[in-house]
């Protein structure tokens, strides 16, 4: 048994892991549902706009997206890690991008390293507060009387054309002396947005550039990125950068299922023009997809395994451990490369079904591709997990 959350309530009850569909167990709100269809019926769309409408945005307020982290003394739902990452998979599986896009609905545990008059101002003006950020490379920035002067561009800024603030990266200097990088976070209108996001993968994300000209942002409006949390809630003791990379693994999880969903659906009906069986009559499409079941339902199984451990001992009131912090990083990176396995094969054993930019398989795999690739994913995260598996110290940014 495992604990699952209802996400728009905050509730818990207790089901069997697969005996109750993604969706229900996340979340059976009918506003949910109907922006899941929603998303479905128009990813095309989105992949060819390259950013979500504004009205996906919206929904995603009414659901309860952005205020879910949010603390309850602020007006917002002050959901647990698991049932954020349960609503951003169950959001994935409808749509790859949407699910990318949701997932920066962590941003109250980034901008928790603010000052907490900073954070508690940003929050109280308005709940459904929508960030973005820019981080790489961070630029250049320079101390005035009034705070800390800011200029630059800035590349993957995901979300960005649905931002109501937005946040870049600065290496702060003071004379010839260099701060620790920073983020410096920024009213939406007194940012461009210029429109560079042209990709193979997770098109419909917008991760746009940012453009900062000469724009002077008091000091307490910036923070160390992965910074100590200002706040007490259990959320913000759970690990920073640890949930950055969590919350965008688990978007490969719901496209690993939809792509399932996908073949499953093909199955009944599809034949090859040599006049083979259908596809669910083939041993060999039998076999895979059987494979492919188990491979996603056990990456699934740990990584939410990890979170539930990490949060036990938060509940308890200890620090989630380095070893924790660990399985948290290579569960992610795990999940994030089965769920890009599964919806491969599952375009493999399509045939030509699934080679048209317009099959749902295709998207599918696009995506889960890209997701992959983050920084967060990539293979370093298996490298600094051996090394602590071996007793050695990672690399910087990794625990």
């Amino acid at each position: 048994m495992t604990t699952t959350a209802d996400a728009l309530t905050g509730t818990s009850t207790a089901t069997a892991i697969g005996t109750v569909p993604i969706q229900a167990r996340c979340a059976p709100d009918a506003g949910l549902q109907e922006l899941l269809a929603n998303l479905r019926n128009r990813a095309a769309e989105f992949e060819q706009q390259r950013h979500l409408s504004q009205d996906v945005i919206d929904a995603f307020k009414r659901i309860g997206v952005y205020r879910a982290l949010v603390p309850k003394r602020l007006g917002g739902n002050e959901w647990t890690a698991r049932q954020f990452c349960e609503l951003i998979e169950t959001i994935s599986r409808a749509d790859g991008s949407a699910g990318w896009v949701a997932s920066f609905g962590m941003a109250p545990t980034y901008l928790a390293a603010l000052p907490r008059a900073t954070f508690e101002k940003i929050y109280t003006d308005n709940v459904d507060t929508v960030f973005a950020g820019g981080i790489f490379p961070p630029q250049p920035a320079f101390y005035v009387d009034e705070g800390i002067r800011v200029s630059g561009r800035w590349s993957f800024s995901s979300g960005c054309m649905g931002a109501t603030v937005v946040g870049v990266g600065i290496s702060p200097r003071k004379g010839d002396t260099t701060g620790l990088p920073r983020m410096a976070v920024i009213p939406r209108e007194k940012v461009q947005i210029v429109q560079t996001w042209d990709v193979s993968g997770l098109a419909g994300t917008g991760s746009h550039d940012l453009v900062v000209d000469n724009v002077t942002v008091p000091e307490d409006w910036t923070f160390v990125r992965g910074g100590q949390s200002n706040l007490d809630e259990p959320m913000f003791r759970y690990p920073t950068l640890a949930f950055a990379a969590q919350v965008l693994a688990v978007v490969n999880l719901g496209i690993g299922r939809a792509a399932i969903d996908e073949l499953r659906r093909l199955a009944g009906g599809y034949k090859a023009v040599t006049g083979a069986p259908t596809l669910g009559d083939r041993p060999v499409t039998q076999t895979q997809l059987g494979h492919a079941e188990a491979q996603l339902r056990a990456a699934r199984s740990w990584f939410f395994e990890a979170i539930d451990e990490a949060w036990a001992s938060l509940l308890a009131g200890d620090p989630v451990s380095h070893e924790q912090t660990n399985m948290l990083r290579l569960s992610a990176s795990h999940a994030a490369r089965v769920g890009a396995e599964v919806a491969r094969s599952m375009q493999m054993l399509s045939g030509m079904a699934g080679i048209y930019n317009r099959s749902p398989l295709a998207r599918c795999v696009r995506d889960a591709n890209v997701v992959t690739q983050h920084a967060f994913l990539g293979e370093v995260t298996f490298q600094n997990g051996g090394a602590m598996l071996f007793g050695r110290n990672p690399l910087p940014g990794y625990v």
